[in-house]
């Protein structure tokens, strides 16, 4: 497989990642800090968003998340989250 090919191949994601990585933005979470905690493109997040405040968001549902990673990537934007606190103070 060429590096082309991998430069086209989408990420899929599953309704679960998606509906958290929304949830944690509705949370108060600054979505350019979500996104990139997340790996996952600002602009992807926003179309989330917008989806999901229609009725429409979807998962690719092939690959399901587990529990582990669910946590793993809300223990990631907290930590973000607080270090975003933490350099606001200094």
């Amino acid at each position: 497989m060429s590096k082309q090919d991998d430069k086209r191949r989408r990420a899929k994601y599953t309704l679960e990642f998606k509906l958290e990585a929304v949830r944690l933005v509705k949370g108060g979470q600054d979505a350019a800090v979500t996104a990139r905690v997340l790996d996952i493109p600002k602009a992807t997040l926003g179309n989330w968003i917008r989806a999901a405040e229609k009725g429409e968001l979807h998962g690719a549902g092939d690959r399901p998340v587990s529990p582990e990673q669910m946590e793993l990537a809300r223990l990631r934007a907290e930590l973000a989250r607080v270090k975003m606190e933490r350099d606001i103070l200094n």
